[in-house]
């Protein structure tokens, strides 16, 4: 297999600006850097992302597979991006067949830091099947702990979204962005790059996305595309990413916080340990 080469264009993340707070003091905050990238596919203008840029390169591969408009790492041969310009050239070795056509039709999602689907994703999910695997209840905890004791943009900065890699409790990528759906194309992205590394799933060390924001069907259709059959946010669940995740048997696991949480498809994946939630709070008469 060829993987792609791929720059390392680095950008700060965050910046220093002066605020005035209710009292008149002036003071200098970090806020998140925001930047548009825009994105060539063989000279030909694709999108533009907003992105906090941490980790560009796997944001547009991961962009590219999750649009499906490259289905194989080794049909990407370079990205090259250069922040000076704001964007990425994407050099392909074959091309996109039909990619006026199969892009002609974007849906633009919920969230901050809106993205897009192109048209024609909801017809593939019936093709997606996703790997028998399980998480325990103590494995959840500890992912939601792992995540509270990760340094991060947001601690520093706020106003970012987070999301993770986990194979069974074990983080194996943090990335943040201005939108939950770049730190999931990120990750994607790093997938590819390093998929051929990765042990095939099983019951002790299923995959695992975890995010910091909501589940829309966006988030689920990236998960079941990428092959994790286990989603776990702090966030909620809309109504259509619920009925895909029930119609994929993908486990979304959301509202996790401490040792609260709510499982709210495929419950079949979680093997409960209830004596580790502590004790059941009483309603105060």
């Amino acid at each position: 297999m060829h993987f792609p080469f791929l720059t390392e264009a680095r950008a700060p993340l965050t910046q220093e600006i002066e605020t005035v707070n209710q009292h008149g003091e002036r003071s200098l905050v970090s806020i998140p850097a925001e930047r548009p990238l825009t994105v060539y596919v063989d000279k030909r203008e694709l999108v533009t992302l907003m992105t906090l840029g941490a980790r560009p390169e796997w944001l547009v591969l991961g962009y590219l597979r999750n649009q499906r408009l490259v289905r194989k790492v080794d049909e990407v041969e370079s990205i090259t991006v250069d922040w000076d310009v704001g964007s990425a050239a994407v050099k392909t070795r074959s091309g996109i067949a039909d990619i006026a056509k199969r892009t002609e039709h974007r849906v633009v999602t919920t969230g901050c830091g809106q993205g897009s689907l192109f048209g024609g994703l909801m017809d593939e999910l019936d093709a997606v099947t996703l790997p028998e695997a399980s998480i325990t209840q103590s494995q959840l905890y500890a992912i939601v702990n792992a995540i509270r004791l990760q340094e991060s943009v947001y601690k520093s900065a706020g106003s970012v979204h987070g999301c993770a890699y986990f194979r069974g409790q074990d983080m194996l990528l943090f990335v943040e962005d201005v939108g939950r759906h770049n730190a999931i194309d990120t990750i994607a992205g790093w997938m590819w790059m390093h998929g051929a590394a990765m042990p095939a799933p099983d019951a002790l060390a299923a995959p695992v996305f975890y995010t910091t924001g909501r589940l829309t069907s966006e988030m689920v259709i990236k998960s079941a595309q990428m092959g994790v059959p286990i989603v776990v946010s702090r966030s909620g669940i809309t109504q259509m990413g619920h009925a895909i995740a029930k119609q994929l048997g993908l486990c979304v696991i959301g509202r996790a916080t401490n040792r609260h949480f709510l499982c709210y498809s495929a419950p079949q994946r979680l093997q409960l340990q209830p004596e580790l939630a502590g004790p059941r709070l009483r309603a105060v008469a």
